[in-house]
């Protein structure tokens, strides 16, 4: 079978390996139907994602159908369609006991850790394999796993009725996250440099829109909350001066969550810490949000409605990879296909 592999900086390689097969009576094996290209898998491919072990088959945005089955899974038939969580985790570790596995101490994800989608066949366990309709398109099924991003951060960051967000960054993660929130009752203004973005994001809920090259951001945001400021700030950029910036955008006892992996230093001074009596919220990955993502999906309250946007064989990958990193704008969300 096709898989693609990462050895090290932009060297990806598409190669013949062999189709997993089943070794335990728990291994459940599916045929990868589709997989998203993430941020963090253009990381890998370029050398700056902090916890990929390599030589690495990417993908974690995974959905597939049920081909073959360990003697003890009870829960999965043949051809049963699945979205992949990509997380396993001990279940015993302080994280684990506190609710939030994403952090476990033995965490392994694939496309990280272990292999992931990029691949025409996948071993996966039964905890990981999360039953969804058969109505449901593979290119809003394949939406899924970074659902459950958004859902994890609005989740950390309290995001209810009657509550204002400011989004940083209308991405993949941060129009996803725009329908979580809106979904949620909260009221929302996004940020991006690019008007093609922001146009889209108001055409899927967006109650305001920024281009913060064209505009003050901080005057917008007062001007919208009459000088409260934002209740929550969700930072989908990940930047040095994105994160500085939003406690200069928060209200009192409000909460800012940063979604980037960013190594560089924010300068951050503690008073607006103190004074307003914030709460930051670390969100990594995704903690129990499967389920509730994929009921969402299936009642059609959440959806695709244009985030898919490219598609493009396994054997074309590199050509995915070089439109994602040549013509951004190009790309809202790129996927894989194996048919």
């Amino acid at each position: 079978m096709l898989a693609a592999r990462v050895y090290g900086k932009e060297d990806l390689r598409l190669e013949d390996v062999a189709r997993p097969k089943v070794d335990s009576p728990t291994d459940v094996i599916i045929k990868v139907k589709m997989v998203g290209i993430c941020g963090s898998d253009n990381h890998i491919y370029h050398g700056e994602n902090p916890f990929v072990v390599l030589p690495r088959v990417m993908g974690h945005e995974i959905v597939g159908e049920v081909v073959e089955l360990g003697s003890q899974v009870a829960d999965l038939a043949l051809g049963d369609h699945v979205v992949v969580e990509q997380i396993s985790y001990c279940g015993k570790c302080y994280a684990c006991r506190q609710g939030m596995p994403n952090v476990c101490s033995h965490l392994e994800a694939l496309g990280v850790h272990k292999d992931g989608g990029m691949q025409e066949y996948l071993k996966i366990t039964p905890m990981q394999a999360h039953k969804i309709n058969k109505d449901i398109p593979w290119s809003t099924a394949v939406l899924a796993e970074p659902y459950t991003i958004a859902g994890n951060s609005t989740t950390r960051g309290q995001v209810t009725v009657g509550k204002t967000l400011l989004i940083q960054g209308a991405g993949t993660i941060g129009l996803l996250t725009l329908r979580m929130a809106k979904a949620k009752g909260a009221t929302v203004m996004i940020t991006d440099i690019d008007d093609d973005k922001l146009a889209f994001a108001k055409a899927n809920g967006a109650d305001e829109i920024v281009n913060t090259q064209k505009e003050d951001l901080q005057q917008r945001v007062s001007a919208w909350t009459d000088g409260e400021m934002a209740n929550v700030i969700i930072d989908a950029v990940g930047l040095p001066q994105t994160f500085e910036q939003c406690f200069n955008l928060i209200s009192v006892a409000g909460a800012i969550v940063p979604l980037g992996m960013s190594e560089k230093c924010s300068q951050i001074p503690q008073k607006p810490i103190m004074q307003k009596a914030l709460t930051i919220y670390g969100s990594r990955m995704q903690s129990y949000q499967f389920e509730p993502v994929i009921k969402a999906l299936e009642s059609g309250l959440l959806g695709d409605d244009g985030v898919v946007n490219q598609k493009f064989h396994i054997k074309d990958i590199q050509a995915a990879f070089d439109l994602m990193n040549n013509h951004p704008e190009q790309a809202r969300k790129i996927v894989l296909t194996f048919d």
